[in-house]
């Protein structure tokens, strides 16, 4: 089955830029036959003015019908455009050329005049369109050849036939003749036209391949934020669990509040978009209130947003994996108090976010790798901001630093 173009696929060159394309050719062509024409004295310049201004119109007029035709093969393969060119034009030209032997007709007889007043004798032409020299009488010296006798005494001009009016196939010949130049005037254009095409095919495929590159990053971006939500919930429920199982109903009671509050704050966000840095700061602050409730006397959180960067864009849930690692391994497997801290700051047009902790499970936390954890932030990182960001992770005195540096974006 035939494959269907939509609307969408087709590429089409903008009307004006088409219609300047013509307008631009044919106004070369005036211009360069107005040089020539003052180059060889033709005269009078006016009058060939406006006889080659309606010829430009007429041309400008056929191109139009010959751009009709030809976008009906802007899709066609290379070789159907050419031929399609290469015959169409043939018949085009045919009237542009009548046009300028019509036009031009009566400045011919009067270039001829002309010329032959610059010479002393009279050009013209007789009914039948022979074309004549009258030769006055003090000029004759030998007419041999010319149809007058020698030694014949002439009191009156002679005329002489210099060339016969021309046939109708004569006729033809001059309009195939003037046909051909135009012809290869049309087919410039249309060479024009398949390069506009193809520059404007190329841009199409351009922007259908950066929306492809698009939904295929937002795929990607997507399908590593749902990474995050599975395991969040799978610790809480552990979490949860826990406090049901040693009788804690109470806080389990407010576990289960706060997480219905987290779920109804991360869930809201588009997954493929950033939010603001205090939004983000404030989904931690729910995650860690939840976690709080089972370690009470364990897990103490310490945020600090400088005022002039609450509003700068993160990718949603970006610092969630982070956070729960500190909280894994730093204050589960420990009873020693844990301070977990995040902080951002600009450094040098950059956006710098850390989570530390000064837990003492930092040994087991390189060594482990973090899971899926740190990889998932470098994903989620390298699809948003390619190249431009960084993470680095590792023990420092006293416990765990990871820190991105991402482009500082003050704006959705």
């Amino acid at each position: 089955m035939a494959r269907q173009i939509s609307s969408e696929d087709r590429t089409r060159v903008p009307v004006v830029t088409v219609l300047a394309s013509m307008t631009g050719l044919w106004l070369c062509y005036l211009v360069l036959t107005t040089v020539r024409g003052t180059i060889l004295g033709f005269e009078p310049h006016a009058e060939m003015l406006w006889r080659r201004g309606v010829v430009t119109l007429v041309g400008i007029g056929m191109t139009i019908l010959l751009w009709a035709i030809l976008r009906l093969f802007d899709d066609r393969a290379l070789w159907m455009k050419i031929l399609a060119a290469v015959l169409v034009a043939i018949p085009i030209s045919i009237p542009i050329a009548q046009t300028n032997q019509w036009i031009f007709a009566d400045i011919q007889r009067q270039v001829e005049k002309n010329y032959g007043e610059e010479r002393g004798i009279n050009i013209r032409r007789d009914e039948a369109g022979n074309l004549l020299v009258d030769i006055p009488p003090e000029r004759f010296h030998d007419l041999t050849g010319l149809g007058v006798r020698d030694g014949v005494a002439a009191t009156a001009p002679t005329s002489v036939m210099i060339a016969p009016a021309p046939s109708k196939v004569d006729q033809w010949l001059q309009v195939v003749d003037i046909a051909l130049g135009r012809y290869f005037l049309l087919l410039a254009w249309a060479s024009l036209y398949f390069a506009m095409v193809a520059g404007a095919q190329a841009r199409a495929a351009e922007r259908r391949e950066e929306r492809f590159r698009s939904a295929a990053k937002a795929a990607e971006l997507r399908s590593l934020r749902y990474q995050v939500n599975p395991h969040f919930l799978f610790n809480t429920l552990n979490s949860l669990s826990a406090l049901v199982m040693t009788g804690k109903a109470e806080r389990a009671e407010t576990m289960i509040q706060t997480i219905s509050t987290f779920y109804r704050h991360s869930l809201a966000d588009d997954p493929t978009g950033d939010v603001a840095l205090t939004d983000e700061f404030e989904l931690q602050r729910q995650y860690l209130a939840i976690e709080a409730v089972r370690f009470p006397d364990r897990l103490a959180a310490v945020f600090d947003l400088p005022e002039e960067l609450a509003e700068a864009r993160v990718p949603g849930m970006i610092l969630q994996p982070l956070v729960e690692n500190s909280v894994k391994y730093a204050v589960a497997p420990h009873k020693a108090p844990v301070t977990i801290r995040i902080a951002a700051r600009e450094d040098y047009g950059r956006l710098a976010i850390t989570v530390e902790d000064d837990g003492p499970g930092a040994s087991h936390a390189c060594d482990s790798g973090f899971g899926i954890g740190l990889a998932n932030v470098r994903d989620r990182l390298q699809a948003r901001f390619g190249n431009e960001a960084t993470v680095t992770s590792g023990p420092v005195d006293g416990g765990y630093l990871t820190e991105i540096r991402i482009p500082l974006v003050n704006h959705g």
